[in-house]
């Protein structure tokens, strides 16, 4: 089920016109809205329809402005009781500035961010009480629906979630209304789990951003909003360590953002990416209010520098950092003004140097770490086929047929007949899980994809633990977080039945 809440009709053609077949599908309007809007709406619902979703019933108006929008829009949410929530972004991106008012310039409605701050303040009071997760997408301003749904989120969707632990034991993190919640194994290589429970964090906005240490401990990032007393909004980057396997985070460090002494610009800010060097110095990276990078460093012994700017190339909000062979970090984005991806890294003497000229076109919303160092993972922008690229080389590498949507995860270490093989997964046709291996370090070899029967929200994840045992997760519809274990058959990547993450 997916609550889809906007200000009127005509902003929710293309949220609905994103939903896969079989979902089902409540819209809920702040007001009713023109009838040109009324009419496009009634379309793109009929159209879902005919896709294979399940429209529940005509828009619900909440009456226009001048209530309790979120009281009001809790009560529906309540009747509705949905799995997802689709709306707009609280904290969209301008498109001028008036230096005569020193403020910035959008060109979307101003009510369009206010109903998704109480979207989501409806969401999170949900979600306190029923303890259910209830997953939240905000759609960026002018996003493309025809490059896909991941290409529109304003907040990504955590690509390489789910992470083994020190002592064995696999953790699955996922961005919700209330914040990041979690599932854990009781044993290592077991089929119990506990959660979801909540990692606490108020104010955390549905995106999130994992990372592992060299020692392999998961690093949190995420955006953190927090109402401010003179009626405007502070957005900070927000980082969390897990060092024990179901034991307590650490708290939410804030790192502030690049703009915050300017709350109108700072709201604004890019999701953070983030890379470890070899020498465990830790690399955070956004887009700032003028559209280039900005990123800070934390050092092996915990000190943190202040903001610094890469300037160069205007960039949107898609950023992947990366560790290179050399034990370098690299950061790659994609060109806010033209198809180009480029990339940002140290040259001799440490200053940072930017390329212009990696051979490709990214799909926004799909660049990804690759399993080999200094290598990213992306759809390609035309035909959507999945591809490999690492500096120097003359062209991407196919990983095989442009099938599914949304970034491809990856997990290395997987063996087969005493070979070493990188595992991806990705969501296939239909959404349905799919995963393909190649040897390590050679994708050119070929992808072979085979369907695992399940279909995902958002990105599936895989991991090894200290064991070498690989599974692989899902968010699958109406049956929350879902885990399969491979099964260990030589040569083979044949996977148990899906098991729901409880004990």
């Amino acid at each position: 089920m997916v609550a889809v809440v906007v200000t009127e009709p005509a902003a929710a053609v293309p949220l609905v016109t994103l939903e896969a077949p079989g979902a089902e599908i409540a819209v809920v309007c702040l007001r009713a809205g023109a009838k040109e809007g009324r009419a496009a709406l009634d379309r793109a619902l009929a159209q879902a329809a005919e896709r294979g979703c399940r429209v529940l019933g005509a828009p619900r108006i909440l009456g226009g402005e001048g209530g309790d929008s979120v009281a009001a829009l809790l009560d529906e949410l309540r009747e509705i009781n949905p799995e997802r929530l689709h709306t707009l972004d609280p904290d969209p991106v301008h498109v001028s500035f008036d230096e005569t008012g020193g403020t910035p310039v959008y060109d979307e409605p101003a009510g369009h961010a206010d109903i998704a701050a109480d979207a989501l303040a409806a969401a999170r009071a949900l979600q306190s009480e029923t303890g259910e997760p209830l997953y939240v997408d905000c759609h960026r301003a002018k996003a493309d629906v025809r490059l896909g749904a991941a290409s529109c989120l304003r907040h990504p969707a955590p690509v390489n979630w789910l992470v083994a632990g020190f002592d064995g034991r696999l953790t699955a993190f996922l961005p919700t209304a209330a914040g990041v919640v979690r599932w854990f194994q009781d044993l290592p290589d077991g089929t119990a789990w506990r959660g979801p429970e909540p990692v606490e964090g108020p104010g955390l906005l549905p995106g999130l951003t994992v990372v592992r240490d060299p020692h392999g401990f998961p690093h949190l990032f995420a955006l953190r909003r927090t109402r401010r007393g003179d009626g405007g909004v502070d957005v900070e980057v927000v980082h969390a360590v897990q060092y024990r396997t179901g034991q307590p985070l650490t708290p939410w460090n804030s790192l502030g953002g690049p703009n915050s002494g300017d709350w109108r610009k700072g709201r604004e800010v890019g999701f953070p990416t983030a890379a470890f060097d070899s020498a465990g110095n830790l690399f955070v990276f956004v887009r700032n209010f003028g559209h280039s990078i900005s990123y800070r460093c934390q050092s092996v012994d915990g000190v943190w520098t202040a903001w610094q700017h890469l300037g160069g190339t205007r960039v949107a909000d898609d950023l992947v950092a990366v560790t290179t062979p050399h034990g370098g970090v690299e950061v790659y984005a994609r060109a806010r003004d033209t198809e180009a991806v480029v990339r940002w890294y140290p040259a001799q003497g440490g200053a940072w140097t930017e390329d212009r000229t990696p051979p490709f076109a990214a799909r926004p919303g799909t660049m990804s770490p690759a399993p080999e160092p200094g290598s990213i993972h992306f759809r390609d922008l035309r035909t959507n086929a999945p591809s490999a690229w690492r500096p120097g080389a003359q062209a991407p590498c196919p990983l095989g047929d442009a099938e599914g949507s949304g970034p491809v995860a990856a997990a290395s270490g997987v063996e087969m007949d005493g070979w070493a093989y990188s595992l991806l997964i990705r969501s296939g046709s239909g959404g349905a899980c799919a995963v393909g291996a190649y040897p390590e370090g050679r994708p050119g070899t070929g992808v072979w994809w085979q369907d695992l029967a399940e279909r995902s929200y958002g990105i599936p994840a895989a991991a090894v633990s200290r064991t070498g045992r690989l599974a692989v997760a899902t968010r699958a519809p109406g049956q929350g977080l879902l885990v399969a274990h491979r099964r260990e058959q030589a040569g083979s990547l044949a996977f148990g039945d899906w098991q729901p993450a409880r004990g």
